[in-house]
Order: C-alpha cells, then sequence, then structure tokens
C-alpha cells in the first residue's frame, strides 16, 4: 500500500520520468512475437506499452485499453505509431473490444493493476488522502457513483464491509462508526476531510498514513475494481490465442490472491499452464531506483 502503478520519479532534465513496474519480465513472460498482436490493458501513462512497440515488428499490433480517459490521452501524445489502437474499456469488455477492433484472438495480454500515480498527483481527482479536493475516485470519471456517494450514503454496516473486505483495516469498526458521526453534521466532502476522521479514529499516525486502508477500500469500492478483475481475466483467456500469454501485476494481496485462484482453477480444468508457480518480484535496483515497485508481484499464464 498505496497500491501504484505506473510510478515515476524526476529525470535529470527536471521532468517526471515514467517507470513502468518490471519492464523486463513483463517482456521476458510475454515472450513477443514480432507479428504478434497484444494488449495491454491498462495502458496508463504507456510505459509498458512502449517497449513492447520495440519489441514487436511492423506487422504486429498493439491494443491499449484504459477507463481513464485523461490516461488515453496522455498514452496517445506518447505512442504516436500506426501499429497502436487506443480504446476506452473495462477490464470486463475485453472480447466485445477485440471484436469490435475486427480482431479474432491475440497473443498476449498485460494486466498493470492499482491506481496510478498520474491519478494520485493530479489532485483534482479525489484519490489521495493528501488532497483537499472533493471525494471522488473514479477511474472512469463519466461513471455515475463516486466516493463521495460512498461516504455520505453507505450505512455503517455497509462501510464496515467494505472497509474489512477491501481495506483489511483492522479499526474498520470505528472508522465507519466516526465517518456516520461526522456526517451527521454535515457532509464529508473533502479528501483530507476524511483523512482526518480516519486519523482521529487511529489517534496518531505510524510510519504508514492511517487513511491508506480506507481509501483504497472505498477506490476499490467506487470502480469495482475486484469484480472487474474477475470478469476481465475470465475475458482475457476467452479472446487469447493458443499458445497466447497472460500477464498480472498486482500490487496487494486481495489482487494477487484473485489472480492465483484464477490461475490455479483453469489450471486444474487443463485450459492454461501457470509460468509462474511462485510470482516474479522487481529486482533489489528496481526497488531502490522506484520504491513504489517494492509490492509488485507478476504472475502469468499460457493458453493450451
Amino acid at each position: 500500500m498505496p497500491t501504484l502503478r505506473n510510478s515515476r520519479s524526476m529525470a535529470s532534465n527536471g521532468q517526471t520520468a515514467h517507470l513502468p513496474v518490471m519492464l523486463s519480465e513483463v517482456v521476458g513472460l510475454l515472450a513477443i512475437r514480432q507479428d504478434g498482436i497484444y494488449v495491454d490493458m491498462t495502458v496508463g501513462l504507456g510505459g509498458h506499452s512502449a517497449t513492447m512497440l520495440e519489441e514487436l515488428g511492423p506487422d504486429g499490433q498493439l491494443i491499449g485499453i484504459d477507463r481513464d480517459d485523461a490516461a488515453l490521452s496522455r498514452a496517445a501524445e506518447r505512442l504516436t505509431d500506426e501499429r497502436v489502437r487506443l480504446v476506452k474499456g473495462r477490464f470486463s469488455e475485453v472480447g466485445e473490444i477485440i471484436a469490435g477492433l475486427g480482431i479474432n484472438a491475440v497473443d498476449g495480454l498485460l494486466f498493470d493493476l492499482g491506481v496510478s500515480m498520474l491519478q494520485l498527483r493530479e489532485h483534482e481527482r479525489g484519490f489521495s488522502f493528501m488532497s483537499d479536493a472533493r471525494l471522488d475516485m473514479r477511474m472512469d470519471a463519466s461513471d455515475g457513483r463516486s466516493a463521495w456517494e460512498v461516504v455520505n450514503r453507505y450505512s455503517e454496516k455497509e462501510l464496515q464491509r467494505i472497509l474489512t473486505e477491501y481495506g483489511e483495516e483492522p479499526h474498520f469498526r470505528k472508522i465507519a462508526k466516526r465517518i456516520v458521526g461526522a456526517r451527521q453534521a454535515s457532509p464529508v466532502n473533502t479528501c483530507k476531510e476524511l483523512a482526518d476522521i480516519v486519523l482521529q479514529a487511529y489517534g496518531g499516525r505510524g510510519k504508514t498514513h492511517p487513511a491508506t486502508r480506507t481509501f483504497q477500500a472505498i477506490r476499490i469500492e467506487v470502480n469495482s475494481e475486484l469484480d472487474e478483475l474477475r470478469k476481465g481475466l475470465s475475458a482475457a483467456f476467452g479472446v487469447l490465442k493458443p499458445g497466447g500469454r497472460n500477464c498480472v501485476i498486482a500490487y496487494h494481496s486481495l489482487e494477487d490472491r484473485i489472480v492465483k485462484n484464477v490461475f490455479r482453477e483453469m489450471g486444474k480444468e487443463g485450459s492454461i499452464k501457470i509460468l509462474t508457480k511462485k510470482p516474479l518480484a522487481p529486482a533489489r535496483d528496481e526497488v531502490l531506483r522506484n520504491p513504489a515497485s517494492r509490492s509488485a508481484k507478476l504472475r502469468g499464464a499460457e493458453k493450451l
């Protein structure tokens, strides 16, 4: 925690440099064919996609999918290549997206899960507990339900459920009670207001900000992230060619457990071959260079 992907650091020229996580491991696990068709399910700022393009030949294709309009706009600025097609969509919609592009099957897919540094740094998006912006947390700004609705309209019992189920928050009862008590006086409107409520419930802060788990839980609820992941993994194998590969980078135990269990069940059915008996982790030098990568776990499977 926090669940970060597509993290960045300052380049020598003072600009922010994009640091895609476990790049060489991803490229190696995908075993990219020059004439293949590959899908980046979370194209984000285009870091993984740019390197995948370098591995493709002139007849290869790359499809970048994202729910976030801002991410797609940034990716379009970077990935100015006729072999690239960018599409707005959810994980669960990959089957329809691929069919809509007139493609029968693809050679590989990459899921890079979690919230991106781009989303956290754009404080008006309402993802960060460091922000004084209105609670939002929608990856797709056109979705109806925002974090504001969750915080101000969910019952105390519903808040407890998401805090424990999606945040694994040990103080879920106390935090839910304080949220409900605070909103009785006036709505909890901003990220900072919610972070302060959690801080009060904890009675202080440690090495990690106490609101980290709460914000993760609410973000997952707002974006139906775990349900989308389950549906997306199933749909992904549906669009893969035999011998095609699906790779997933997860950043916390909830995501990784889903990936592990889906792969295990499909492996038992004989429909896939698991390529990573244990998840791959970033090398020590990558973690030193990019601390946000430290919790990353990469799993891969091949369709039989």
